[in-house]
């Protein structure tokens, strides 16, 4: 029984790791009158804002130039700053969101729902998803902006995201699909003459979480001219679960083989990394990259060009975080992330022929992290876009293993929501139901073997001491006698091994369902099953001495489920039986204790839809243990009663039948 001991233990700490990495107890424009010279070195550049972007050594290598750069000063002039907003809040009117646009630097100001809030119970508002990133120093910087245009031959670059492009009035198409389209125009400063145009332009449509995003860049010179520029992905995603911050960038690739391969970079990652990842993949083909949080995503897909499978004009990527705190170990709660790309040399042909414009279009999807929609677009499909759902996973439960429990789980809990309650709650427990009932028969002879291998506690001392100097002896003695009394080691833990993939599976879909976002339980408690119950909210959050933990809530879930644990381990059947083994009495009573205190305090500030299937699962395994205990205790009265036949798997011998006569007298 002491693998089984271990097997207990080793869960439970795997357990607790897997919710302790989340965290215990947490609290839940300028004007520019100037205009722009290219006169920078690339190399130079504004030192407050370039860190992010630098040239990699193998990008310098490529892009160096062998010759002396071309002689010219060039100019942009600013235009009047103006905000262009497309799309709505308003669910009714059909768009997934509304983005707010500004003319410095073309860029997104501001991405907001129409059908997600940010969850304020007092007065919630729709949930801004994209928004600007607050620097310590230099400007803001926004979200799908072009940050430096750079002219490799004549060795100058410009800051675009500073810009005040020309903006145009928006278009409403008899689809409803709305666009806006900015325009910056370099000029030669000796001459004033017009060398080279940017039009960057915005479409988004009706019931689509698709933001297109168009750049044309065109040479109006007379000459061959090389471009290239560094472009601003989506960010400003904020922390979403109370507890942890689940944020990542991501980029996604296929190998030669058709093989999904991903580079992540989480908030930790990126802060160790001086707040700059690098996402690239030698050898791979790249697809994607995202900025996401616990329940959406912001995923930048550029389109190949014509005849070409994969795009190839991206030539780095890389994961950012921007966090008003600076430097410090720990990440501030107004820190968001983002992506930049490196946009490759392009060779434009003089102004009037072929390939003297380059079309770069993008698609950016913003929406939740939810598989029926990417399954139902054949788009998504196509980009792979589901693979930015991630589970929790192990080393005995690895991710081939929790992905498809967790999307079944997740399919299961959606059609049985549509199909009558309409309550998650109450799916929930429902679904405790169904799995309690899956696994009956595997608990009920667990249960059965457990209560035996307790009662033969002095057989088992005795063989002991017997072969105490001949293990392999011992051993076998122990098989002998359990085969032959009908108990099983293995029996008591195999539910274990059954519920421990279920388990995960049960709670990385749960915890990141984005379905439960908002979701209420009972209109007086549990409003919201992805945040805690919060039965009592608390002025100001207490700080417990020492450990530093803030509690802005009194959440009545983690009680219950202590209560549940207590009864729980109060019902297990004793390990001990008649002997006295004051080691196992000790481990036993110190996993009586451990757990009705562990996990409610691991999930105090924990999703209440987690909780509530974690205390309605104990308890109806309370009630479980109650029947399989009565059922055991019922019939170990009557096999003393000999009113059951003893067999080998109630402990004793057969008894031989008599064989019957051949003719009755």
């Amino acid at each position: 029984m002491r693998y089984l001991k271990w097997i207990v233990i080793v869960f439970v700490i795997f357990c607790g790791f897997l919710v302790a990495k989340s965290g215990f107890f947490t609290v839940s424009p300028e004007t520019f009158e100037y205009p722009i010279l290219l006169q920078q070195t690339i190399s130079g550049g504004d030192s407050e804002n370039n860190e992010a972007t630098e040239t990699s050594d193998a990008e310098a290598t490529e892009n160096t130039i062998t010759q002396p750069a071309k002689e010219g000063v060039f100019s942009v002039e600013h235009s009047e700053l103006k905000n262009v907003t497309l799309g709505s809040t308003d669910v009714k009117s059909g768009y997934k969101f509304q983005i707010e646009l500004t003319s410095r630097g073309a860029a997104i100001e501001k991405a907001t729902f129409s059908e997600f809030n940010d969850r304020d119970r007092k007065n919630p508002q729709p949930l801004n998803i994209i928004s600007p990133a607050k620097q310590t120093k230099g400007p803001e910087v926004l979200a799908m902006a072009n940050r430096e245009f750079m002219l490799p031959e004549y060795d100058k670059q410009l800051r675009l995201e500073n810009l005040f492009w020309q903006s145009y009035e928006p278009e409403t198409k008899e689809d409803g699909s709305q666009s806006v389209r900015f325009e910056a125009i370099v000029k030669e400063q000796n001459t004033n003459q017009p060398f080279i145009k940017i039009i960057k332009t915005y479409t988004i449509r009706k019931d689509s979480y698709l933001l297109e995003c168009d750049i044309k860049v065109e040479n109006l010179s007379d000459s061959k001219e090389q471009i290239r520029f560094n472009f601003y992905g989506p960010s400003g995603l904020e922390k979403e679960d109370f507890r942890t911050d689940m944020r990542s960038t991501v980029a996604f690739y296929t190998d030669s083989e058709g093989q999904v391969q991903t580079e992540i970079a989480n908030t930790s990652a990126l802060r160790k990394a001086n707040n700059s990842k690098s996402l690239d993949k030698t050898g791979s083909n790249f697809v994607w990259t995202a900025a996401i949080n616990k329940y959406f995503a912001a995923i930048l897909v550029p389109l190949p060009d014509a005849n070409q499978v994969y795009c190839d004009w991206v030539s780095k990527k890389t994961g950012l975080l921007y966090d008003p705190n600076g430097t410090s170990k720990k990440v501030s709660r107004d820190a968001i992330i983002g992506v930049n790309l490196n946009i490759a040399n392009r060779e434009l042909s003089a102004a009037g022929e072929d390939g003297s414009t380059k079309d770069y279009n993008f698609r950016l999807y913003i929406g939740p992290k939810e598989k029926s929609i990417f399954d139902k677009n054949e788009q998504y499909k196509n980009w792979g876009l589901v693979n930015v759902i991630s589970f929790n996973s192990c080393f005995c439960c690895p991710n081939c293993l929790i992905n498809p429990l967790a999307f079944g789980i997740l399919a299961a809990m959606k059609w049985m929501y549509g199909l009558w309650p309409h309550n998650y709650g109450i799916v929930i427990i429902i679904l405790v139901f169904l799995m309690r009932l899956a696994i009956h028969p595997l608990t009920k002879k667990s249960q059965v073997s457990m209560s035996k291998m307790g009662k033969l506690g002095p057989k088992v001392e005795a063989i002991k001491k017997k072969y105490a100097n001949d293990q392999k002896e011992m051993n076998k003695k122990m098989m002998e006698l359990y085969k032959e009394q009908g108990a099983s080691p293995v029996m008591g833990m195999l539910p274990m091994f059954v519920q421990m993939p279920i388990w995960i599976a049960l709670w990385s879909a749960v915890n990141t369902s984005v379905a439960l976002r908002g979701e209420g339980f009972l209109p007086f408690w549990i409003t919201d099953l992805s945040t805690p119950d919060a039965a009592f909210s608390f002025p100001t959050p207490l700080v417990i001495p020492l450990l530093g933990w803030h509690i802005a809530s009194i959440n009545l879930l983690p009680i219950l489920m202590g209560v549940a644990f207590y009864f729980q381990q109060k019902l297990m059947p004793s390990q001990t039986g008649a002997v006295s083994n004051p080691q196992m009495e000790q481990q036993q009573k110190m996993m009586k204790i451990m757990m009705p205190l562990m996990f409610p305090i691991m999930l105090y500030n924990g999703p209440s839809g987690v909780n509530l299937y974690i205390m309605s699962s104990t308890f109806a395994g309370v009630i479980e243990q109650t029947v399989i205990r009565k059922h055991i205790q019922e019939r170990e009265a009557e096999e003393e009663k000999g009113k059951v036949s003893v067999t080998k798997k109630t402990g004793g011998k057969v008894k031989k039948k008599k064989p019957k006569p051949f003719f009755k007298s």
